[in-house]
């Protein structure tokens, strides 16, 4: 019988609390939960990541890194990193220049439901910072300026984020509807036994 890990992922060191709790198959690879990911915050998927469970870093292979970078995320499940660390907390990297650093925990493993969506958004709270924001410090920074009409670079921020940008605000049905194309493309096919 499959599993489903139920996680819950926070983007660190951002105000408001950008937090989402998703289930996965336990057995997801981890460059398909790093697309998982990237659909339930949402990000763009145009940069580079690292998941870091235990002593391990998996992402993108990178030749130019050889073998002081990190391992092919495409080689690795989710159960099986977290059973080879033994921990229950990881990380997920995103962006190495702006460094999007969410921390996920594994709240819990249950029975997957024949015919029940693998795949899903259980909880979702604040928005995802806009892309190549700066990391949280320069997205800090845009709330603090969008919250001083004063301020001499007001204008500029607007101009890039909107007059209207509300960090509360959540295209939940969005959200959901990525995780279910992702849940409907990788649902495994069941197999006709060919005739003799």
């Amino acid at each position: 019988m499959s599993h489903l890990a139920v996680l819950s992922i926070d983007l660190l060191d951002v105000e408001p609390r950008v937090h989402r709790k998703i289930t996965v198959p336990l057995d997801i690879r981890l460059d398909r939960l790093h697309l998982v990911i990237q659909k339930a915050m949402p990000w763009t998927n145009a940069h580079l990541y690292e998941l870091l469970i235990g002593g391990g870093g998996w992402g993108a292979p990178d030749p130019f890194y050889g073998s002081g970078g990190p391992m092919d995320a495409s080689k690795e499940t989710l159960g099986g990193a977290l059973a080879g660390s033994r921990r229950k907390t990881f990380s997920y990297i995103y962006d190495f220049g702006d460094g999007w650093d969410h921390q996920i925990k594994l709240e819990r493993t249950l029975p997957a439901i024949e015919g029940s969506p693998r795949i899903e958004l259980i909880e979702a709270v604040g928005r995802c910072p806009p892309e190549d924001s700066g990391g949280p410090w320069g997205y800090m920074e845009m709330l603090r300026i969008l919250s001083d009409p004063d301020d001499e670079e007001y204008e500029d921020t607007v101009m890039w984020m909107g007059q209207d940008y509300d960090p509360q605000f959540l295209d939940q049905a969005s959200i959901k509807n990525g995780l279910a194309g992702l849940d409907r493309r990788w649902m495994p096919r069941k197999r006709t036994p060919r005739r003799p």
